[in-house]
């Protein structure tokens, strides 16, 4: 099966203090349908997030955005558009980067973190050579890696949020 040509549907979330910029790879056909990263109730990434922070998870899409601005973080996907079969990762092909070298010079991003090993990929092949900033590849919080317990994914996570205190440590 080819695939289908699939357009990124959802806006980065940001703003002029996002200090870490975590990637995803595309958006799975749930998120696609909700307009929503990690909109698929398996994947880990808010029930991880919310635990790395300490924090009640977030439930609605506003929910979210708050979390993720609070924490100084932005959101965003390598891919702004790929062929792709349903939700899978390893189906990518013809991928074409989403902007960014556009959303780091409109924040204070300072490190970048890839949600799995596609994401990881397609930001050192697409974007890194117009950054010139590498990515830090972490465990992915897809259902689909189930070697990863939420204990694990945890301790390997932990880095973003060491990366933030020691960010807001340096601007005191």
């Amino acid at each position: 099966m080819a695939g289908d040509l699939q357009i990124h549907n959802i806006d980065p979330v940001y703003d002029e203090e996002s200090r870490v910029l975590l990637l995803g790879s595309f958006p799975s056909v749930r998120s696609r349908e909700a307009g929503f990263f990690y909109a698929h109730p398996r994947n880990r990434f808010w029930p991880l997030l919310a635990r790395l922070f300490s924090l009640p998870e977030p439930q609605t899409v506003e929910e979210k955005k708050a979390l993720l601005h609070a924490q100084h973080i932005a959101l965003w996907d390598s891919a702004a558009s790929c062929t792709i079969t349903g939700s899978g990762d390893a189906s990518i092909r013809n991928a074409q980067p989403n902007d960014i070298p556009a959303l780091l010079a409109k924040t204070k991003i300072c490190a970048i973190f890839a949600n799995g090993q596609t994401a990881y990929a397609l930001y050192r092949r697409l974007i890194e050579p117009k950054t010139g900033i590498s990515a830090r590849l972490l465990p992915s919080t897809s259902p689909a890696n189930a070697a990863f317990s939420m204990e694990r994914l945890l301790e390997e996570w932990a880095c973003v949020r060491d990366t933030l205190l020691n960010e807001e440590n340096n601007l005191l």
